[in-house]
């Protein structure tokens, strides 16, 4: 068994890997971030599936157990496909412009963040209108991802805030860790741990719950476009909020003291 990195490697890592992002072309990021709205459908449709049928013959529960738990393949997808989420692009990306010390890299770091949100939410946008095709989705299935953006859009703003600290700040943790291990098998274990997570509350990722908003009004008008646009705002204070001052800064400040 390796001996694991210790933080100053972790952190060289991250701005290795976060140099790599801000220098890729615009074209590299939008097909990237397209691919991540595409990929983290999949996991929403497990949850919605397997809770739905779960659901039918065991505790409500167990439902969202099992949910939780297909969910999780989503994340797993995008760690191994190297894909990311705009949540993804918190720590490495940051911890690059930081060690830069001038500002064309935080010019490149908003653009690679408003790229891959815009994308994130057009690729999994279009799943979304394919699923809300009569028929696509098994009865069960609609049922439960109604209900899921029902219960998102039921939450008042200040949960809604605190729920999207808390997201930002797992997901970006995810990050910090995927620098310490070196095998596909650890990068899988730990994406299928936090995505478990993710679904199993109480987070509000801001591309996963928009998306599941969004299925809400397209399916069955479950919720409005202002709940989307509500949680839209609050998710991305939120997850910037969680992820680049409660994780990055803390571990980069821990680093340029050493």
């Amino acid at each position: 068994m390796g001996v694991a990195p210790n933080p100053d490697s972790i952190y060289e890592r991250s701005t290795d890997e976060g140099d790599r992002r801000l220098s890729l072309s615009l074209l590299d990021q939008v097909s990237t971030a397209f691919i991540a709205g595409v990929t983290i459908i999949f996991g929403i449709i497990a949850l919605g599936v397997v809770e739905g049928l779960v659901a039918q013959s065991a505790a409500s529960g167990v439902g969202r157990v099992a949910g939780a738990l297909a969910f999780a393949i989503g994340l797993v997808f995008l760690v191994v496909g190297r894909s990311e989420l705009f949540t993804e692009n918190f720590f490495d990306p940051v911890a690059a412009a930081v060690e830069h010390r001038e500002r064309h890299p935080w010019t490149r770091l908003l653009r690679l963040w408003g790229v891959t949100l815009v994308l994130n939410l057009v690729g999994g946008g279009l799943l979304v209108a394919l699923l809300t095709v009569d028929g696509a989705l098994p009865s069960e299935a609609t049922h439960t991802l109604s209900r899921v953006a029902e219960e998102i859009a039921s939450k008042g703003w200040a949960a809604t805030l605190v729920r999207a600290v808390l997201a930002g700040a797992l997901i970006t943790l995810l990050s910090y860790m995927l620098n310490a291990v070196d095998t596909v098998t650890g990068r899988i274990l730990l994406a299928y741990m936090v995505g478990f997570f993710l679904a199993l509350g109480p987070f509000d990722h801001v591309v996963v719950s928009a998306l599941h908003l969004l299925l809400g009004v397209w399916l069955d008008g479950a919720v409005g476009y202002g709940a989307v646009a509500t949680n839209l705002g609050l998710a991305t204070v939120g997850n910037l909020l969680g992820g680049v001052l409660l994780i990055t800064v803390t571990h980069t400040a821990r680093a340029k003291s050493g």
